[in-house]
């Protein structure tokens, strides 16, 4: 559960604050008044709020049906794929959120705590279901461990899922609201260094 958490909580954002492909252009050495209008073309309906919404939602769900994860616990190629769906499930999700280059807004930025509001409510379900269902969920992906050991760790798994989930997804959530509510600063004034220099980038 915490490597789970990991991928698609904390390596997904803290990938697209680097912003990927705008290293990758530079990289590559393609012109960044051209590069963004053909990345934005392929991209905009990949990275529409509602499929990542989906996207995020929908990997956390189907990889937690027992079967999904026996698959995952008897299988390096299995595991492999859920480790790599978690990452690109993370990665959807957060793309709305984050909005790194050359993302353009499909919404206005109130959305974005509503976005995140909503994705709490099916990992809050699954969480409770995994700390107070009362059985083992995943004996058979686990049949080695004793019964009770299996629910205690599960609960465990559960609580830290439930709470995990909340934090993160709240705080980014409340920042947004307090920089909407906020002063608004002109583009000019957010440009400039206290000096009164204009900053490059």
């Amino acid at each position: 559960m915490l490597k789970h958490l990991v991928l698609m909580t904390v390596a997904a954002p803290l990938l697209l604050v680097s912003e990927p492909l705008a290293l990758l252009c530079w990289g590559l050495g393609l012109q960044a008044e051209r590069a963004p209008a053909a990345l934005a073309a392929s991209g905009r309906a990949l990275t529409h709020p509602a499929l990542c919404w989906l996207a995020g939602t929908a990997t956390v769900l189907v990889w937690h049906v027992p079967a999904a994860m026996t698959l995952a616990m008897h299988s390096a190629a299995g595991h492999a794929l859920q480790s790599a769906s978690f990452l690109v499930g993370g990665l959807l999700f957060w793309w709305p959120v984050v909005q790194p280059w050359p993302a353009r807004p499909h919404w206005t930025a109130w959305m974005v705590p509503l976005y995140l509001l909503l994705a709490t409510l099916p990992c809050d379900a699954l969480s409770a279901f995994l700390a107070f269902c009362g059985r083992p969920v995943y004996a058979a992906a686990l049949s080695a461990a004793p019964p009770e050991q299996l629910l205690a760790d599960q609960e465990r798994a559960g609580a830290l899922m439930w709470v995990w989930v909340t934090l993160v997804y709240l705080v980014p959530a409340v920042w947004q609201v307090l920089r909407l509510l906020g002063p608004t600063v002109p583009a000019s004034a957010r440009r400039q260094s206290p000096g009164g220099t204009k900053l490059s980038w």
